[in-house]
């Protein structure tokens, strides 16, 4: 059995304000380049890693070296997919794991597999008891192999289901939690753009979440047409998200780390960093306006 989620997480440090590694970053963030005093904690997406050697394994070599804290999001579990976990894939996670050793590992609350096909994208979930059992079935048999946390990410999604619906997505997401134990990694620019484009309430769906059970929160850029918005992590954050951070970091008691994502126009590091020091601006004035009984 694996251990209770409140234990899992209790002897975690907070690793502060970290990012999710590119290609483009090595050359900053390896020798012979100055550490970037900013950056404290790198998270991996492990299909980028697995089974893989070559430059990609010595890459992976030389960042362990400099000795930040590592956590990984996958987007290839397919946790809501009835299909069982790919032995192949947890084998190469595990194989990954052991390399890695990360503080927790995360995927999203989706589906990307259908009798053993795999589609290029996170498929949206209904939000019905059966999946919430799928879901967490399937968590409860990951924390139980690996040993550590697992978190869920509420994905960004362009589709409802309401003629099926039997939970909001925030209830929905609360009882796979709960049911599996495990933990939230919390999106905010997901929840902007659900919200957004599906015409529902932020504070409904932020008052929902067990907010006890984020320990990650990601933060990113999207791209807004005149009909909807699209999660690209390619834009700045825009002044919404950050105040929607600023609204809910300070709520999130066992949260230990957040994390910018920059996935497509992958701009200078230099301009990176700038942007994560913004992040982590507006997130810790939040902090000192809570206890200043200004919030």
């Amino acid at each position: 059995m694996s251990t209770p989620f409140f234990k899992s997480i209790k002897n975690i440090p907070n690793i502060g304000f970290g990012i999710g590694m590119q290609n483009e970053y090595y050359d900053d963030i390896l020798p012979p380049a100055q550490p970037p005093t900013l950056l404290e904690w790198i998270e991996l997406i492990p299909e980028n890693f697995m089974g893989k050697g070559g430059q990609t394994a010595k890459n992976l070599e030389a960042l362990i070296a400099k000795g930040y804290p590592i956590t990984s999001h996958g987007v290839g579990l397919s946790l809501g997919s009835v299909d069982p976990i790919n032995p192949t894939y947890l084998a190469e996670l595990t194989a990954l794991f052991e390399t890695i050793n990360p503080l927790w590992f995360s995927d999203h609350l989706s589906f990307s597999s259908v009798n053993g096909r795999y589609l290029n994208d996170l498929i949206p979930l209904p939000f019905t008891r059966e999946a919430v059992q799928v879901c967490a079935d399937k968590i409860k048999v990951l924390q139980d192999k690996f040993q550590r946390p697992f978190l869920i990410e509420n994905a960004s999604t362009y589709a409802r289901f309401p003629s099926i619906n039997q939970y909001t997505e925030a209830d929905f997401m609360r009882t796979i939690v709960e049911t599996a134990d495990c933990g939230i990694l919390l999106d905010v620019n997901n929840i902007f753009v659900n919200c957004q484009n599906h015409q529902e309430n932020v504070e409904d769906f932020v008052a929902g979440l067990p907010l006890e059970r984020v320990v990650e929160i990601h933060i990113a850029g999207h791209l807004a047409t005149e009909s909807f918005l699209i999660d690209t992590h390619g834009e700045p954050i825009c002044d919404e998200v950050f105040a929607l951070l600023g609204a809910i970091y300070p709520q999130c008691p066992n949260l230990k780390g957040v994390l910018l994502e920059r996935d497509t126009n992958i701009p200078p590091f230099k301009t990176l960093m700038t942007e994560l020091q913004q992040v982590k601006t507006v997130a810790l004035a939040s902090v000192k306006s809570k206890v200043g009984g200004k919030s």
